[in-house]
């Protein structure tokens, strides 16, 4: 054997060797998951339902993993702060998000920059909720169901109009859905959140509104405010009385939830453990208690369920955006 052939060889050989090892280290590393801390990044403030979901859930998950994970509230840009953050950090399954249907579906859509890619730059771990949205109304308004309020908009159109919680949010495009589902127009007043929409609509400064159930539910129960609708395709336990608009204008459905991810290129193993452990937070009897106390519903999928679900709610709201002709910077 030449000196050449042999040293080729050997740098083959050492070239495999660590290509074991790295291999090897890799696997350990995958089978030792968690070690350390890990950090879920809420990418809105705190206080809020996706906060509030996160908390509760991190703890539990905590618990199952036999390490903290601590929630971080990185607000901004409509939650887009937060979800760049993650999609750029390291994939090792110690940096994850508590995403959203605006991080997922809408702010891609909407936005012209697009900081990131929803379904590229992500691992799915798992859908945990959804939460119903509702259709509410001032009571000095004349009607009494999604019925009665179609009837009065198509007789009076543009007279009318809707508060949300700001341009592109889910709010925004439930009420530009149902507009193009009930064939009404209605004027859109968007607020800088939920909080400013809903003191206006109680002071009767407008008359309609798209909001999350769970921040309206107080003013249901005591009669200042009016429900009509969720917009779930099944009633809400905890208004089981409230009809779903679906029920007068078929096929309509949104809602917020939230589900967990990680970076893209995060380990299988990584993202079967935290899937795994997002499960058991979710079977536990006192988070679900949690989870019923704001009309949220447990799903608790795979990492391919919540990939199917992402690229089916981007299919939905794509047209809806391009309709309403939302586009931010």
């Amino acid at each position: 054997m030449t000196y050449r052939l042999f040293k080729r060889r050997t740098a083959l050989t050492l070239a495999a060797s660590a290509a074991t090892f790295l291999a090897l280290g890799n696997t350990a590393q995958a089978q030792s998951f968690p070690d350390r801390t890990i950090t879920m990044v809420v990418p809105f403030a705190a206080g809020g339902s996706t906060d509030v979901v996160a908390r509760v859930i991190a703890q539990k998950m905590g618990d199952e993993l036999g390490q903290q994970i601590v929630v971080e509230n990185v607000a901004g840009a409509g939650g887009n702060l937060g979800a760049d953050r993650v999609a750029r950090a390291e994939p090792d399954g110690y940096t994850i998000l508590m995403g959203t249907v605006a991080t997922h579906a809408l702010n891609p859509l909407i936005l012209k920059t697009k900081p990131y890619d929803p379904e590229k730059d992500f691992a799915p771990i798992s859908l945990l909720v959804v939460v119903p949205n509702v259709l509410v109304v001032n009571p000095k308004l004349p009607v009494n169901t999604v019925a009665d309020l179609i009837a009065l908009l198509k007789a009076e159109p543009d007279k009318y109009a809707y508060a949300s919680s700001g341009n592109g949010t889910p709010l925004h495009l439930s009420g530009e859905l149902f507009k193009a589902m009930a064939g009404v127009s209605m004027q859109h007043v968007p607020y800088k959140g939920s909080g400013p929409a809903l003191n206006d609509l109680l002071g009767n400064q407008v008359s309609i509104m798209f909001d999350n159930l769970p921040s309206s539910s107080g003013h249901i129960k005591s009669g200042t405010l009016k429900a009509l609708g969720v917009t779930t395709a099944e009633r809400a336990s905890s208004f089981p009385d409230v009809p779903t608009i679906a029920e007068t204008v078929p096929g309509y459905e949104t809602y917020t939830w939230n589900a967990l991810f990680a970076p893209a290129g995060t380990p299988a193993e990584a993202v079967d453990k935290l899937n795994a452990a997002a499960k058991k937070a979710l079977a536990d009897t006192s988070v679900a208690a949690r989870m019923a106390d704001f009309s949220a519903k447990i799903v608790g999928s795979t990492p391919d369920e919540l990939k199917t679900h992402v690229a089916e709610e981007i299919a939905k709201w794509e047209p809806v955006v391009k309709s309403a002709n939302v586009q931010m910077d």
